[in-house]
């Protein structure tokens, strides 16, 4: 199953590790699933940790070595790309998650963001790291 990961699951994965979005990205990087990220999923979380973390940025440099050696790290659409449920997210900020998430014919789109979570998007399938778990049989 391809799993794409959303911003607020890689922040809480990297901060609380055993947390429950910690074990779900576990299970998403974990075979036989194949996890992705965007570069705009990594760059809004490195610009989250500068704002909100400053003096974890070391834990952030470790945190991101490991991802890279097990995610797919996609380059995230343009807008001219757009659908048309993607203008239906009320945050613009969102949408470029749920671009990058089909142009990689993911399966789910792993979040915790409410926005993309009650939004009306059947593809790929919007799921919350405790959805996801409960998916797997490992809440």
């Amino acid at each position: 199953m391809r799993v794409f990961i959303d911003t607020n699951v890689l922040l809480s994965a990297s901060l609380f590790p055993s947390g429950g979005a910690s074990r779900a990205y576990n299970v998403a990087v974990a075979a036989p699933n194949d996890a992705i990220v965007s570069d705009y999923v990594v760059d809004e979380l490195k610009s989250v940790y500068a704002r909100k973390f400053p003096a974890k940025t070391a834990a952030l440099d470790s945190f991101l070595a490991a991802l890279a050696s097990t995610v797919e790290i996609v380059s995230t659409p343009d807008e001219a790309k757009t659908e048309k449920d993607e203008t239906e997210i009320r945050d613009p900020a969102d949408r470029p998650v749920l671009r990058a998430a089909r142009h990689t014919s993911a399966d789910i789109l792993l979040t915790g963001d409410k926005d993309l979570l009650e939004a009306a998007v059947d593809n790929p399938r919007v799921m919350s790291p405790r959805e996801f778990l409960d998916a797997a049989d490992l809440a």
